[in-house]
């Protein structure tokens, strides 16, 4: 009897109102369920089963694309995680097809179940929702943010990686938000990340994110951006591979990187074709350089990975770090040691040495200098070639070729320097 009844319900033949009613009350579930799976059935009979006592009714409820809005929006607060899940994938689906001809009444209600389920104590059920959506270009905005803003990051990251909803401005506000760990990655694996986008990434200081933005070719990175990654790349070995393989790398961060990479990511810089002759032969010289001074003992081995501030140190307690060690650095474009130098010679933190240098102040670097007891000749060199300063605004000698600031404005910027940088 109960096989007979359920090939009828599931032969597609109409059903009656009648028969439906009857059937929506019967005591087995697997009834109930052939019946809320079912297109023909009145809107009145799956509201009824939306209450239904089992969850595989509801389930079955929650699914069908039939099933009246106001019985969705009873379903987005239902007890069982799973109809709610179900819900979630229907819902997502539907909401951004409702076009402006649909009822106000309509919309409302499935925006306002969607918004439900959005906001979701499981996080399995918003995931459904995010991932639904990630690509939707019409999605509604406020659930998209809500989304983006989501405290797992399984819920924000699709959306944040791939919806077209958010714009520049939503990135930006999230950013600057400070958003949980991993978002500033999956911002930066967009597809055309934007330069405002790039650069306030790479100030919130976040190394997973800045490797994710050298990884992605379409992430629109400004040269001066580049150089303040390569500022702080030293440490970072994650970010060398991606440097070297970044398209359209400028010739000077070729330079710098021929400085600081490994062997292997060398001889990758080195094969580039995109690069000018000059480049490949500067590249090219940095190769013999190394295989020239390749260390023949542990000893020798050992400093050949010494960090350019380790180096630094070594070099100064050895009496060979000066004015001509560091001026061959800057015009080399080896900038991690030159940064590093200085922090030695002036005996300041190498935190605040990149706190003044990165926020490209013409004092600060001037300062630097002075307390480093090198030639304002090599100060101008500085605030050019590391500093990256505009020639217009670069701080020249005095005519006799001393610092154009006294002895009380070169301290007052350390002083405040070192204040910023908290050391």
């Amino acid at each position: 009897m109960l096989k007979r009844l359920l090939g009828r319900l599931r032969g597609g033949k109409p059903l009656a109102y009648e028969d439906a009613k009857e059937m929506a009350r019967h005591r087995d579930p697997e009834v109930r369920s052939a019946v809320a799976a079912r297109a023909d059935v009145k809107a009145e009979i799956l509201y009824f089963l939306a209450e239904d006592p089992s969850p595989a009714v509801r389930r079955t409820v929650a699914g069908n694309a039939t099933t009246p809005r106001q019985a969705d929006l009873l379903l987005a607060g239902d007890s069982d995680d799973d109809v709610r899940c179900d819900l979630a994938v229907k819902i997502a689906k539907l909401a951004p097809g409702l076009s402006a001809h649909e009822r106000d009444r309509i919309r409302r209600l499935t925006h306002e179940a969607l918004t439900l389920l959005a906001r979701d104590q499981v996080t399995r059920v918003r995931r459904v929702v995010a991932e639904t959506l990630k690509d939707v270009a019409d999605a509604p905005p406020d659930v998209i943010k809500r989304l983006a803003r989501d405290a797992e990051l399984v819920v924000a990251a699709p959306v944040l990686e791939f919806s077209p909803v958010l714009s520049d401005n939503d990135l930006l506000a999230i950013i600057a938000e400070g958003p949980i760990r991993g978002a500033a990655a999956a911002i930066s694996r967009r597809r055309g990340v934007s330069e405002p986008v790039v650069d306030a990434v790479v100030a919130h200081n976040d190394a997973e994110a800045v490797a994710a933005l050298l990884a992605n070719p379409s992430a629109q990175i400004r040269e001066e951006t580049l150089d303040l990654i390569i500022d702080r790349a030293a440490d970072q070995e994650s970010w060398h591979e991606p440097l070297v393989d970044r398209p359209r790398l400028p010739t000077r961060a070729a330079l710098r990187l021929a400085h600081m990479v490994a062997d292997s990511l060398l001889s990758r810089l080195e094969r580039r074709r995109d690069l000018d002759g000059e480049t490949v032969a500067a590249v090219k010289a940095e190769v013999r350089r190394r295989l020239d001074r390749a260390p023949a003992s542990a000893e020798g081995a050992e400093a050949e990975s010494e960090s350019p501030l380790a180096m630094a140190r070594r070099m100064h307690a050895e009496g060979r770090l000066g004015e001509a060690t560091l001026n061959h650095a800057v015009q080399y474009g080896d900038r991690a040691f030159a940064l590093a130098g200085l922090a030695v010679l002036a005996d300041m933190p190498l935190e605040t040495v990149s706190k003044a240098v990165s926020m490209r102040s013409v004092k600060g670097t001037v300062a630097l200098a002075w307390k480093a007891k090198l030639s304002m000749t090599l100060a101008v060199q500085f605030q050019q070639k590391v500093a990256l300063i505009p020639p217009s605004e670069v701080l020249r000698p005095a005519e006799n070729g001393a610092y154009p600031l006294t002895p009380e404005e070169l301290e007052w910027q350390l002083s405040f320097f070192a204040d910023l940088s908290g050391t």
